[in-house]
């Protein structure tokens, strides 16, 4: 039986907070609170009680905070 090579997952898939923040390695609430205040990722709105986040976004995030010494900006 031949092994099948391991998918990629689609980087417009939605995911929902917690995994979001298990991607993000940060608590639920921290997400919570960047979409209060500002900052975090963007996200998706898909009721007034439920948000995803695309996968691409969080990794767009993540990109964008990555620094090569401390004395850079963010």
């Amino acid at each position: 039986m031949a092994q099948q090579a391991p998918q990629t997952p689609d980087l417009n898939t939605l995911v929902d907070e917690r995994e979001a923040a298990s991607i993000l390695c940060y608590s639920v609430r921290a997400l919570q609170n960047w979409r209060h205040r500002g900052g975090g990722p963007d996200f998706v709105r898909v009721s007034s009680r439920s948000i995803r986040y695309r996968r691409a976004d969080l990794f767009a995030w993540i990109a964008q905070r990555t620094v090569s010494n401390t004395s850079q900006p963010i």
